[in-house]
């Protein structure tokens, strides 16, 4: 694929505050790219550059290698579809999506032709003289993609356009989103703090933590190689415990020694480890190579969460097999499912399952209030 668009050494302040930190990104034409974080990372400011809604203090933004720093948004080639459609409620679907034609002074023939081809590519053909009030939610988001992709823009941006919708809607569209960027060759550059929506939708997956951009990479790339703790543990469940590279193959963690099938470290260099809950086997504890005390059993319809205390770390499993609270199992690891990180600014802060948030245990760290008398 060509390269559309660069970003080089871009970054943004608001506030004292340095929002994108020296970020660098290709993004290549046809390519449906997501990118993914948290809130606060710096994933919308960095769409709204690239659309010319924010004009970045640093670097270089460039479309097919001209730099567009300064371009206003409408003179670049890309439309947007917001979390807030912002359709026009006085005019009905066939209108809003015509509504740049005519602003355009596109012929009236011209107009009907191509707002038809837009409603059939959305599946809204049947629904062009009906008001958008009228419409569901997903109704309305595939309004606000054909009036966006009417004006045929080499891109689309998308900030979380699917976050208003419930579990199942948001799956089909999901679905609709992939099949329509394909069908239209468009590059998509989409927003997202769903995981499992990037993995499922993109192409490429930019994942970002505080301004920067942790790492680059395909879906299963991004998933089974993490380059960091915090990839790792954004993306899925994780295990992420401290380790020793002992040599290449070879490393040990949890008071044990396992075959891996990493290397290049330094011998004896310390490393994070991370096993996905999946990956791990129940056993007898005579059979496992690690032991420990099962703390809490949940039932997630298709598996079962089970909690493992191993020496004061908590480890999730994720099972077809139930096994009791209190019990004492075995942990049996295959070497493909170990994978070896080096130590990072997040080394340390994910992976152990005490609490499934940072914020329960900040909460239980802070100081009893005294009773007002």
């Amino acid at each position: 694929m060509e390269r559309f668009i660069e970003i080089k050494g871009i970054s943004k302040i608001y506030d004292g505050e340095k929002v994108l930190d020296n970020i660098d990104l290709i993004i290549h034409d046809k390519e449906f790219i997501t990118l993914l974080g948290p809130s606060g990372c710096g994933k919308t400011t960095t769409l709204r550059i690239i659309g010319g809604f924010v004009t970045p203090d640093e670097g270089e933004l460039l479309f097919n290698g001209v730099r567009m720093n300064d371009t206003p948004p409408f003179k670049r080639p890309v439309n947007t579809v917001f979390q807030r459609y912002a359709l026009f409620p006085h005019l009905n679907v066939f209108e809003n999506v015509a509504f740049a034609l005519r602003i355009n002074k596109v012929p009236e023939k011209e107009i009907k032709e191509r707002v038809a081809e837009m409603l059939s590519l959305v599946h809204l053909e049947n629904f062009a003289n009906r008001g958008v009030d009228r419409l569901s939610g997903g109704q309305q988001q595939r309004v606000a993609i054909a009036r966006a992709l009417i004006s045929k823009p080499k891109c689309l941006l998308l900030d979380e356009p699917l976050a208003a919708l419930d579990l199942k809607l948001r799956k089909d569209m999901q679905n609709e989103l992939k099949n329509l960027q394909k069908a239209t060759g468009i590059t998509f550059i989409y927003v997202t703090h769903d995981q499992e929506e990037a993995l499922s939708m993109s192409d490429t997956v930019v994942v970002m933590a505080d301004g920067r951009i942790q790492q680059i990479g395909t879906p299963q790339d991004i998933y089974n190689e993490p380059e960091n703790a915090f990839v790792a543990d954004f993306i899925g469940e994780s295990n992420i415990v401290d380790g020793i590279m002992q040599e290449d193959y070879k490393v040990r963690f949890s008071g044990a020694s396992f075959n891996c099938l990493d290397k290049g470290f330094e011998k004896n260099e310390p490393v994070d480890v991370v096993v996905r809950p999946e990956d791990v086997d129940v056993v007898t504890p005579d059979k496992g190579m690690l032991k420990g005390t099962v703390t809490s059993v949940t039932f997630k319809g298709v598996h079962y969460e089970i909690i493992v205390d191993i020496g004061g770390f908590k480890w999730m499993i994720q099972s077809t097999d139930f096994v009791a609270e209190g019990a004492n199992i075995g942990l049996y690891i295959e070497p493909d499912a170990i994978h070896i990180m080096k130590k990072s600014e997040y080394s340390g802060k994910f992976g152990d399952y005490s609490t499934f948030s940072d914020e329960i245990e900040e909460l239980d760290a802070l100081p009893e209030e005294e009773d007002e008398e």
